[in-house]
């Protein structure tokens, strides 16, 4: 089968186009093969060397769709031909509170998506929604996984509550503005791009503040009137804007470091306002289930920015580091 195959950390050399075996489904796992897959942060990350417990050689990539080409031995509850979408969470553990110390996330250690082919234990496949596109099924898993986790799990969100999203454009957080907008929230996004605020709009946001402009974080306190909780996604310097325009009482729900650690945390207004810092990331099997249902009951559609073809895969890597996508970026599998 064709695959993205990484040997060694680097730059987008690091990433080659190969031919590699299909693998066989051991007991217990399916082998599907993939229509679409999609891209994540996570992948330009582990190809740098910057995610933990990495193991090189393998084949990236978290989101998939596709087919069920086999089945291995003990898999009762899904047949060949059915269409199906992966849940890229392995291993969770049985407590719903937190993951346990065999939880790892397809695409490294175990290979990915970035495949024609992937094997994976069949706890881990559902059915497709019938209304997704194959592109915007394989968009879904990962970032849908993890903002319904912050948002309903541990954010304990509300309708009619004000939430904050910094840093709008990536796939996570459309799926997070979209779920909320759903859910009857009012929801103000911020973004060093106009247009990316305008595009958030355009899928219910009230409004939005460019970060890239002077005293930002006042613009968007009296913008907002103040948030119920916000969706930490960035962390650096916007941490400390999100406590100072976060009303007495309210939650900041954090799961990602773009802009790396904030050192100067101003702790005295954590405690002062009585804020809930919560931290989360990707979800349980039962959460995955339950997201879909959401998503198929008001038939949210994932926003998709751009298609690459999988041999295409440098182009895809440099495209998200440019960071101007509004959505997700998927790859078409080859078929043949």
């Amino acid at each position: 089968m064709k695959a993205v195959m990484i040997r060694e950390t680097g730059g987008l050399e690091k990433l080659l186009f190969e031919e590699v075996p299909v693998p066989e489904p051991g007991p217990g796992e399916v082998l599907v093969k993939l229509k679409f897959a999609a891209m994540n942060r996570r992948d330009v990350f582990v190809r740098q060397g910057l995610y933990p417990g990495i193991k090189f050689p393998s084949i990236p990539g978290a989101d998939g769709a596709g087919v069920i080409e086999a089945a291995g031995e003990g898999v009762a509850d899904f047949r060949p031909g059915q269409e199906v979408i992966i849940n890229p969470a392995l291993n969770w553990g049985d407590n719903p509170r937190h993951s346990g110390k065999d939880f790892s996330i397809a695409g490294n250690p175990t290979d990915g998506t970035h495949a024609q082919y992937i094997t994976i234990s069949a706890d881990n496949i559902f059915p497709k929604p019938d209304y997704l596109s194959w592109e915007e099924a394989a968009a879904l898993p990962l970032g849908g996984l993890t903002g319904y986790r912050a948002l309903f799990t541990r954010g304990q969100i509300k309708s009619g509550e004000t939430l904050v999203i910094p840093g709008i454009g990536g796939g996570v957080a459309t799926f997070l503005l979209q779920m909320a907008v759903a859910e009857g929230l009012k929801v103000y996004v911020t973004s060093g791009d106009d247009q990316k605020i305008e595009d958030a709009k355009n899928l219910g946001a009230v409004d939005g503040v460019n970060y890239k402009s002077d005293d930002w974080g006042k613009k968007l306190k009296k913008m907002t009137g103040g948030a119920d909780i916000s969706i930490d996604t960035i962390g650096g310097e916007t941490f400390n804007v999100l406590t100072s325009i976060a009303k007495p009482g309210s939650r900041i729900v954090t799961f990602g470091a773009t802009r790396g650690p904030q050192a100067n945390v101003v702790i005295p207004v954590i405690f002062l306002k009585q804020l809930d810092i919560l931290g989360t990331t990707m979800g349980t099997p039962d959460e995955f289930r339950d997201m879909l249902k959401f998503y198929e009951k008001h038939e949210i559609r994932p926003v998709v920015n751009k298609v690459f073809p999988l041999e295409d895969i440098k182009k895809a890597h440099e495209y998200m580091e440019q960071g101007n996508q509004f959505g997700k970026i998927v790859l078409e599998i080859p078929q043949d």
